[in-house]
């Protein structure tokens, strides 16, 4: 967890390459829809364009459809998802299916000017039309909104685990993996 730009995306790729599960990654799956132009992508274009986030019943189908895949089997990693309150009950709901539950929930903490800065900056190196300024700030308001009650729910559940999200990518690697070791959570052998 984190605001939009606090580095969930790299952290992610990251914990995938050392925990040997798939980071399933809700923004990269729309992305390669819109890509494509398929229908789904062209609905989600328009939603994300104006800053906005996925509905949750087309992003809980989704992440449903993706947790059924062979790889997930023995884990994996949520990149984006759940978002909001509607979305942690659906996961709940659906690991509780499988017997399963989270281990640990990471919230990345930066400061908003920063997260707005490198945004800009990914928007120039990658061509992101959804990366606009006034798109950046419209996500980082719907985030304190919707996504903050969620880190409430997940400290109260004691799972989740506060990062400092700013820095170089190797220090802030550092932090993460050394925050999951003290909780027993530790990657697969080399």
């Amino acid at each position: 967890m984190g605001p939009p730009g606090a580095g969930k995306g790299t952290q992610a790729v990251r914990l995938s390459e050392q925990y040997g599960i798939p980071a399933i990654a809700t923004g990269d799956i729309f992305r390669s829809n819109i890509k494509e132009q398929t229908p789904l992508g062209v609905e989600v274009k328009a939603i994300v364009d104006a800053g906005d986030y996925v509905p949750d019943t087309l992003t809980n189908a989704l992440v449903a459809s993706r947790l059924e895949e062979p790889d997930a089997v023995g884990g994996f990693l949520l990149d984006g998802y759940p978002r909001t309150l509607e979305q942690v009950a659906y996961l709940d709901e659906l690991l509780a299916r499988d017997g399963q539950s989270l281990n640990a929930v990471i919230q990345l903490v930066a400061d908003q000017d920063e997260v707005v800065s490198r945004l800009r900056k990914r928007a120039i190196e990658q061509g992101r039309t959804d990366d606009t300024e006034e798109a950046i700030r419209h996500r980082q308001q719907v985030y304190l909104r919707e996504t903050t009650p969620l880190i409430a729910v997940y400290g109260d559940r004691g799972l989740l685990i506060e990062v400092d999200g700013l820095g170089d990518i190797d220090d802030v690697s550092s932090r993460v993996a050394s925050a999951l070791e003290a909780r027993g959570i530790v990657p697969v052998a080399s």
